[in-house]
């Protein structure tokens, strides 16, 4: 249940709550989720969530490497070494990639190595080739002393046997991937992807590859949504346009609620005569309707419910408002679905700006201003507004990234520095 009862903005709605408000009712009806898993090959796993820890089963490496083109040396026959005095070594043999080590470097003596060769037996460190000077094919002095360990990483030192290499709930990376490999890992268990639902509403309505007859507009929202929901690592399934009529509404969207983690519907969340969304997704609770409009610009109108365990977003028609609520709420809610822990969540990538422009703000709301980036001469960056209205989706295509203005402030002033958050 909602706890907005007591006040009703110009729409009709009940009274609006903060951005920060709407995401923690959203949180806190969020289900932990029973998420099923599979298990997959390496090659397919990129940007799967680990659904069980991954135990190294071996050490990484499994013997002492070196880190350096050089020689194998015992350490303590070098101690002391320099340009002015330097220690003589017997060059007693060489390390070949890819084949086993062939005897043990003794007293007073060192084995040529390539950066990656094993170490031999005996030997504890590597002295680079800088640091040495032939004498003959079968002797060098070494003009630098080394300690033990210096040049080689030891058995293990990377990751060891039965050590957590990584956790349940990661989205694995590219360099995870090499992680796993080096470990000889070839299957890893891995979440179910969150199955997003999505439904465009209004009999204006009309598919994209359509000629819009007078009054009709093209399906923006669809084709960019299931964009945004590959992007944040779910499936989408697109249920087309739906009328506006509650007899075919109510039906899909039960029909998407069966089948999907997540549903959402874009247009009738607004108060009005052929809205219906509202009255859908009580229809479709308990518990219903948890978020019916925020204290935001654009997506104001925002509509949040939860069909049992299943959330349900009423996204605005406007295209820019739709995406925004999509940022701020439902990629968070994919995030939480995929097994990702609530510490994953690591800053956007974003970059400091000047702005161009004075951009004004009502008080109480929270303001999401798209920006154009340019470098100037003295390379930092300069953010110019990108203005429209919320159903200008060019104003997105041209943007380059989004700053904030808080329901505190009234506005920023021109040459304000800003924290601009980078669409990628």
């Amino acid at each position: 249940m909602t706890d907005h009862k007591e006040t009703k903005d110009m729409l009709g709605r009940g009274g609006l709550i903060s951005v920060s408000r709407a995401q923690q009712l959203l949180r806190e009806n969020l289900r932990a989720p029973v998420a099923s898993s599979e298990e997959v090959l390496l090659a397919e796993a990129l940007d799967r969530v680990l659904a069980t820890d991954v135990v190294a089963p071996e050490n990484l490496p499994a013997a002492p490497r070196s880190t350096m083109d050089g020689f194998a040396v015992r350490a303590a026959d070098t101690y002391g070494a320099s340009e002015s005095m330097p220690c003589y070594l017997s060059v007693t043999g060489e390390v070949l990639m890819g084949k086993p080590c062939e005897g043990d470097v003794n007293v007073g003596c060192c084995h040529k190595v390539p950066t990656g060769g094993l170490i031999p037996a005996g030997a504890d460190s590597v002295v680079m080739f800088e640091h040495t000077v032939p004498v003959d094919e079968t002797m060098i002095e070494v003009v630098k002393g080394v300690g033990t360990g210096t040049n080689l990483i030891q058995s293990g030192e990377d990751i060891r046997k039965d050590a957590k290499a990584l956790p349940a709930g990661h989205r694995i990376r590219p360099q995870d991937l090499g992680l796993l490999a080096g470990l000889g890992i070839d299957r890893v268990k891995v979440v179910a992807p969150v199955r997003v639902g999505i439904l465009s509403t209004g009999d204006e309505i009309i598919p994209h590859t359509q000629v819009p007859k007078p009054g009709q507009i093209r399906n923006i929202n669809s084709i960019a949504l299931a964009g945004a929901v590959t992007r944040a690592h779910g499936i989408y399934t697109d249920y087309g346009i739906v009328s506006d009529r509650k007899e075919i509404f109510l039906p899909a969207v039960e029909k998407a609620i069966a089948e999907n983690d997540i549903v959402l519907f874009s247009g009738g969340s607004s108060v009005g005569v052929r809205d219906l969304g509202q009255q859908v997704v009580e229809e479709v609770g308990p518990p219903g309707i948890l978020v019916h409009g925020v204290t935001l610009k654009p997506g104001k109108p925002v509509l949040i419910g939860m069909s049992g365990a299943t959330p349900v977003f009423g996204l605005p028609g406007h295209p820019v408002s739709a995406m925004v609520c999509f940022d701020l709420f439902v990629q968070p809610t994919i995030a939480a679905l995929s097994g990702l822990p609530p510490e994953y969540g690591l800053p956007r990538p974003s970059i400091t700006a000047r702005l161009t422009r004075n951009i004004n703000s009502a008080p109480g709301r929270l303001d999401v201003v798209r920006v154009q980036l340019q470098q100037t001469d003295s390379k930092t960056w300069k953010a110019e507004p990108v203005l429209g209205k919320s159903g200008s989706i060019s104003t997105l295509s041209r943007a380059h990234g989004y700053f904030l203005i808080d329901e505190a402030s009234q506005g920023v002033q021109e040459n304000s520095t800003i924290k601009v958050f980078l669409y990628i």
